[in-house]
């Protein structure tokens, strides 16, 4: 199908999005397109909400499911695009025709890499030979990378098999909102409205990341390291999938849990004086807001979790603060409440992510057109 639309005239921006974190971005590109240029977002279902939002501003939008309806629907309009924009790997980009004049643009939903992916997930090398060059096949049609430091453009570099020219250190506009204020004062007003139980206290987030294929059960104890401060709130945010884990979890938790069901993570991220987490990609979101003050990393399956799907070889040289292995390390450092210092950690991973990402990345793909 998109051989057969490979001859049309390409002139139009076109987002495939999985993640609804760059709705800011998504609205400021087509506020900036020429009068005669199109922006279209091709949007997973579970994103419905944030596509329709961006409906009501003239967006064009059109659900995306693997499939046949998307083959004779949504290829199309994919090979309309001047400018094609990823938010995730798309496994249909490996039988895509790539023109000449469609430049393909991996823009990543994370700053950071604590977790391998791609050809440094210690199971890749485990896969069928056909597999193999599929994955690569999707890898080889991404012309450029936006990231946010040096440090992400290496991890797609061996990760993907891409080069050093493919990378563009502009910032992840993703991660204006975290350096604007008046976001930050409307996300504090939204959470004291949804869950005033947070106004002025300690908010101990514990935020693990999604451990795709596994089912997640939370370490026996685990509640009584994270009431290690009597005194503190604490919140649980665990992936939709694992609902049932985290209400367990909650019900151990007693009368200093909160349940936020309305809130975000990002949200959540702004009033946490304390941050839980393992390889998730919250952490370099986190490190980004004034009030942050302790980053905790809980990495009990951290054995297994090397083997599959692995972590970065350098993890022990950048992180922030120590490995905690074991709930008492998690108590320990819950009690003592020491300040994380984040200088070195957001040299790494942050360099470009200083509030004028959005600025940069629209200046470069809008001239682009032009």
């Amino acid at each position: 199908m998109s051989q057969l639309w490979r001859w049309r005239s390409r002139r139009d921006v076109v987002y495939l999005m999985s993640f609804d974190d760059n709705v800011p971005f998504i609205r400021a590109m087509g506020q900036s397109l020429p009068p005669d240029r199109q922006l279209w977002v091709l949007y997973r279902p579970k994103q419905r909400a944030a596509a329709e939002r961006l409906e009501a501003d003239g967006i064009r939008i059109l659900e995306f499911r693997d499939g046949l309806r998307f083959v004779l629907t949504g290829i199309p309009v994919v090979m309309r695009a001047r400018v094609l924009f990823c938010d995730n790997y798309y496994a249909f980009l490996g039988g895509l025709a790539h023109p000449a004049n469609m430049v393909i643009v991996q823009l990543w939903h994370a700053a950071g890499a604590i977790k391998r992916f791609g050809w440094e997930d210690p199971t890749t090398p485990e896969r069928s030979a056909s597999d193999q060059r599929r994955f690569q096949a999707v890898y080889d049609h991404f012309d450029e990378y936006v990231v946010g430091a040096p440090a992400m453009a290496q991890v797609f570099e061996r990760s993907y098999r891409a080069s050093s020219q493919q990378m563009h250190v502009l910032g992840y506009p993703r991660s204006d909102r975290l350096l604007d204020p008046n976001w930050r004062d409307q996300t504090h007003e939204r959470v004291v409205r949804l869950a005033p139980e947070l106004v002025d206290q300690r908010v101990i987030l514990y935020a693990p990341t999604y451990r795709e294929g596994v089912t997640f059960t939370p370490p026996k104890g685990l509640a009584v390291a994270l009431r290690a401060d009597p005194k503190a709130k604490v919140v649980v945010k665990l992936h939709p999938a694992l609902a049932n884990a985290a209400e367990q979890l909650q019900r151990e938790l007693g009368s200093q849990v909160v349940v936020a069901k309305h809130l975000s993570t990002t949200e959540l991220l702004t009033v946490a004086e304390t941050l839980v987490t393992d390889y998730s990609s919250v952490a370099f979101d986190y490190s980004l807001l004034p009030n942050a003050h302790s980053l905790l990393f809980y990495l009990f399956d951290l054995p297994a979790y090397q083997q599959n799907p692995g972590v970065q070889s350098d993890l022990a040289d950048w992180l922030p603060s120590p490995m905690l292995t074991t709930n008492a390390q998690l108590a320990a450092a819950i009690t003592a409440d020491e300040a994380t210092d984040f200088t070195q950690f957001n040299r790494h991973w942050n360099t470009a992510n200083d509030g004028s990402a959005t600025t940069r990345v629209i200046r470069r793909y809008v001239d682009l057109l032009n």
